[in-house]
Order: structure tokens, then sequence, then C-alpha cells
């Protein structure tokens, strides 16, 4: 952890990641801090990149994205010019939520939410074997999501 950051900062970001809609006043008071010092503190977690961003946790089954789905992907070649042409394309497809380089039997996995299965059959025959380089996908389909985006423990 960097040394940056004291207790307060810490704190801010933990109280932070648990409630992303705290008002600078109420994140003052938890912190023990005037709200003006808190506010300075959290546009410097800002700024600094500690904070990448605030969104909301939108409900998959209430927009009708309610199947969660892993995918493998092994590409034809290993070579940096296969990965950058894969990752410039997936990078272009919104169902996408996660993409990530990995070591092991896969060169990449993705994390992708559906509306169903032939959702993502659809998705998989128009979509997923058509990116550039890849040989194989190996798909795993979510039966229940026991830890889903848990906060950072730090």
């Amino acid at each position: 952890m960097s040394e940056q950051l004291d207790r307060i900062d810490l704190r801010m970001l933990r109280l932070l990641q648990g409630n992303g809609r705290l008002s600078n006043a109420e994140l003052a008071k938890l912190v023990s801090i005037s709200p003006a010092t808190c506010h300075r503190r959290t546009q410097r977690l800002f700024d600094k990149g500690y904070i990448g961003g605030v969104r909301a946790a939108v409900a998959p089954r209430k927009v009708d994205r309610g199947a969660l789905v892993i995918v493998g992907v092994v590409l034809d070649r290993s070579t940096p010019q296969s990965f950058g042409d894969f990752e410039k394309a997936i990078a272009k497809l919104k169902f996408v939520l996660d993409c990530h380089l990995v070591a092991g039997d896969f060169d990449f996995f993705l994390k992708i939410r559906v509306k169903d299965i032939e959702d993502f059959n659809r998705i998989h025959g128009e979509k997923l074997i058509a990116l550039p380089g890849v040989r194989q996908t190996r798909t795993f389909f979510v039966m229940k999501e026991v830890i889903d985006n848990a906060p950072l423990d730090f």
C-alpha cells in the first residue's frame, strides 16, 4: 500500500466502497474531519487514481441480463500482435463486462451478461468465434453468484 495514504484516507476509501452515494458532509462526519478537508482529500484520491470512478450497481435481472457466462478463449497464436488484435476487437463488444489476459490453459477469460442461453448462443455464433485469432472457446454458465464484485480488502 502506498505511504501517501494515511488512516483517514484508507477509512474514506473503505466507506466509499461500501456506499458511493455518501455525501461529502456524511463522509466528513464519519471520518471526523471538516467537510472542506474531506472534499480536498476525496478530490486528491480521484486525482491520484485511488478512485477510478463512481457508478451505480444495476441489478442484472431487472434489465433482462440475468444470465452470467464466463468464457475461456484460446487464440491460434501467442504473439503480441494476435493479443493486440483480439484486445482491440473485444473492447468494442458492449456485452463483455470483463476481459482478462491470463496464464494457463486459456489466453483470456471473458465475463458476459446475457438474457438467457439462447441469447448467448446467438452472440457466440455471431460475435465471439468471429473475433480475430480465436481458435477455441470454452463456456461456463454460472449457476449461482456466491460473491460478485466484493470490495477490496486493505
